[in-house]
């Protein structure tokens, strides 16, 4: 063994351990270029609620549970009740059934788990995995789903791994999916029909009854992806926000999922996927006994799974209750009111469509986003890029930030105003 570097300049395996100190200098120096998310300059990947309290709680609840393995549930009780419990409190709060649900790594294993249990649902319909039919996509019998083209990666992702084919249909103008052009689309193979309760991209929800109605009517499962907006949206319908109906009190809705490690203000990562009935449910379960090790289980795609996220959902839920979901809630809604009326100031740019509170895209029909995006990022923002413009989602941190970002980005505007326009729309969005 050797502590030399490699060919490509990686430290190779270490001759010698070493102290803790040392390692631990090492690593808060290495840190220098991560993005500064406490500091309110970060506008995706971590959600901030700028509430110390609940991050010492989370830190400790993390520090608790940082050993245990949920692979076998029963060996520690503990963490079994406490998904048990975040599961009916979702449960309660998306109008679903307390027992037909399950936490996971995320939003992407909630969508594939979704989209899994669809594709053997159906499988199990026809009578059996051995008689789905095979081929390549594109009309060729595979089994598919219907998705906006604004529906998160995620699923074609699934698709990609599981063996199904994805038929993505463009949006209307406004951002959300067309629901004539996405029946259009549905046929004797389709599996699954996908709306967003926000879509990422623009943050405007789907026409969900319209969508899930459609998905009734031939008799195929609909999903919701809310891994996004399903812990505001519910907190923002209170407030008094006018939110379209998009949870599973919508008829036809058979599927849900929302992560919790966004706007349920809990550390990565953890997610909740729910189901209509505990027969759907069922899709969801892996059980393997043809080896010499006894009997395997799991609920979840992973088998090992790490004990803090759960803990620290179901520790985060109680901390703030109703009060403090609305509290959290009210300070994203009046912070992304300014973002979006102090855009609207600046000559040249837009909010894209008429998203909900919390998410944003920053377009426009004259200028380049990509120049702008440039000189935000050497003033120290962090600001995702998209096709069509410059992505935002809003957390508590925020609201201290608002006019020294609005301030930026109009010197950034200031800096471009005579470059090329913006890049092509995605999706069909004008």
């Amino acid at each position: 063994m050797t502590a030399e570097t490699t060919g490509d300049g990686v430290p190779g395996f270490p001759r010698q351990g070493r102290g803790v100190d040392d390692l631990l200098d090492e690593l808060r120096s290495g840190r220098g270029g991560d993005a500064d998310w406490r500091a309110g300059r970060t506008f995706s990947l971590v959600y901030n609620p700028a509430d110390p309290g609940l991050e010492e709680l989370q830190e400790a609840v993390a520090l608790a549970y940082l050993h245990e393995n949920y692979l076998n549930p029963f060996a520690f009780p503990s963490l079994l009740r406490m998904e048990r419990e975040v599961v009916a409190m979702a449960a309660e709060l998306f109008h679903g059934d307390l027992r037909a649900g399950r936490l996971t790594s995320g939003g992407t294993e909630s969508i594939f788990l979704a989209v899994q249990v669809a594709r053997d649902e159906a499988l199990a319909n026809a009578g059996s995995a051995a008689e789905a039919p095979a081929g390549q996509p594109g009309g060729d019998g595979r089994p598919n789903i219907v998705v906006p083209t604004t529906a998160h990666p995620a699923f074609a992702k699934a698709c990609h791994y599981l063996g199904v084919a994805e038929v993505r249909v463009a949006v209307g103008s406004d951002g959300r999916a067309d629901v004539e052009s996405m029946a259009a689309a549905v046929d004797g193979n389709t599996v699954l029909v996908v709306g967003s309760a926000p879509c990422y991209p623009f943050g405007v929800v789907d026409p969900i009854p319209e969508l899930a109605a459609v998905a009734a009517d031939r008799d195929v499962p609909f999903h919701v992806d809310a891994c996004l907006g399903g812990w505001l949206l519910p907190f923002l319908e209170r407030l008094g926000d006018d939110i379209p109906p998009w949870d599973l009190r919508v008829e036809g809705v058979t599927s849900l999922s929302a992560d919790i490690h966004k706007y349920g203000w809990c550390f990565k990562g953890a997610s909740i996927l729910l189901h209509r009935d505990e027969s759907r449910l069922r899709h969801q379960f892996f059980i393997f006994d043809r080896w010499p090790g006894g009997v395997y289980g799991s609920a979840t795609t992973a088998g090992t799974r790490p004990a803090a996220p759960i803990a620290a959902a179901w520790a985060t839920i109680r901390a703030l209750g109703e009060e403090g979901y609305l509290r959290l809630a009210d300070t994203v809604r009046r912070a992304s009111r300014r973002f979006r009326e102090g855009i609207a100031a600046i000559d040249g740019l837009r909010v894209t469509g008429d998203p909900v509170a919390g998410v944003f895209e920053i377009s426009s029909d004259t200028l380049d986003m990509g120049a702008i995006g440039d000189v935000m990022d050497d003033r120290g923002w962090h600001l995702d890029r998209q096709q069509g413009g410059l992505h935002a989602i809003v957390s508590p941190s925020h609201e201290a930030v608002v006019d020294e970002f609005l301030a930026d980005l109009a010197a950034a505007v200031a800096e471009h105003g005579e470059s090329r326009g913006a890049a092509a729309r995605y999706g069909g969005v004008g």
